[in-house]
């Protein structure tokens, strides 16, 4: 079974999404003026249900609601994992 880590730094984050080929994103129609609403990654072909946004505000969110990173770097293969999830930081040791 492939390991899961879990973290709160923005650096270890980015760099992962960004070494997978993904990018921030929201859920569209989710949250208002100045909320992203539900965060998510997009990888590959953007998703028509989700919307690009800057790092800046997907971190902004991620602290803001207590959120947590928890991730695998391989798959059971041992191939380059996109799995991820994110989860409270109170449900989970932080990383």
């Amino acid at each position: 079974m492939a390991e899961t880590k879990n973290t709160t730094d923005h650096e270890t984050i980015r760099r992962w999404v960004e070494a997978r080929g993904g990018r921030p994103a929201h859920v569209k129609g989710t949250g208002g003026k100045d909320d992203p609403g539900i965060l998510r990654i997009d990888f590959g072909a953007p998703d028509d249900a989700l919307e690009a946004i800057d790092w800046e505000e997907f971190f902004a969110k991620f602290d803001e609601n207590g959120l947590s990173f928890l991730y695998q770097e391989k798959d059971g293969q041992g191939k380059d994992s996109r799995f991820n999830k994110f989860i409270s930081r109170d449900s989970h040791d932080r990383g």
